[in-house]
């Protein structure tokens, strides 16, 4: 699950429209109202995060981690990857919904009203950076909370916990870009490390538990 929403995340990403500079809101706004697949694509999106953190949840009922210190962080990791995921719903609706509206109504309007749909427009913009940094803020603590017990329960490789928490960094780190500077530059190396690390993690759960599955099928025999 948390390997195939990561690649369903980052193959809907590719079909996002990403020409224009996004800061740069007047030639984004053109782009994004010229789009045929704006809202499919968002929803895409959610779909891909819906399914990354159905495998968290996944995980903690592996990890069966209820006592200690370890037991409390696996819960609040829990709640802190359902509330990450509500944030995300409210992004998409917000992006891939009331962004696209505003840009086709700016796109369209007479003159006379072409900077009262443009404020509109860049306040819906405003509004998604602030939601995306704070899910990205979440999302990350999530990410460490997780990293935490598996490195403190040692049932699982503790290389893989150390990589969960540095990409559970990373998502800070964009949540603060985010939050200051919106879509800059500045955030490309955070995100393509993101990517990088969720992905290692994620591979390397993947083969553990599908070896894990031949173990107990040859214990069986």
């Amino acid at each position: 699950l948390l390997f195939v929403g990561e690649l369903l995340s980052l193959f809907v990403g590719l079909l996002h429209p990403a020409h224009e500079n996004p800061n740069n809101h007047r030639a984004a706004f053109a782009e994004y109202a010229a789009s045929a697949n704006w809202t499919p694509v968002h929803l895409g999106q959610f779909v891909g995060m819906a399914v990354i953190v159905a495998g968290l949840l996944v995980l903690f009922f592996a990890l069966n981690v209820h006592a200690g210190t370890e037991g409390w962080v696996s819960r609040f990791a829990v709640v802190s990857a359902v509330v990450a995921l509500v944030l995300y719903s409210v992004l998409q609706a917000v992006d891939g919904v009331a962004l696209k509206q505003a840009v086709d109504a700016w796109v369209s309007a007479p003159a006379a009203e072409k900077a009262t749909r443009f404020a509109s427009a860049e306040t819906i913009r405003w509004l998604e950076w602030a939601i995306r940094s704070y899910q990205s803020f979440l999302f990350g603590l999530t990410l460490i909370q997780f990293a935490f017990v598996i490195v403190g329960t040692t049932r699982l490789p503790r290389v893989l916990g150390y990589l969960m928490g540095l990409s559970g960094l990373t998502y800070l780190v964009q949540g603060w870009i985010l939050g200051s500077e919106g879509f800059s530059t500045t955030n490309t190396i955070p995100q393509l490390l993101a990517y990088l690390f969720v992905f290692a993690w994620s591979i390397w759960l993947l083969i553990l538990a599908w070896r894990m599955k031949e173990s107990v099928e040859v214990a069986f025999a």
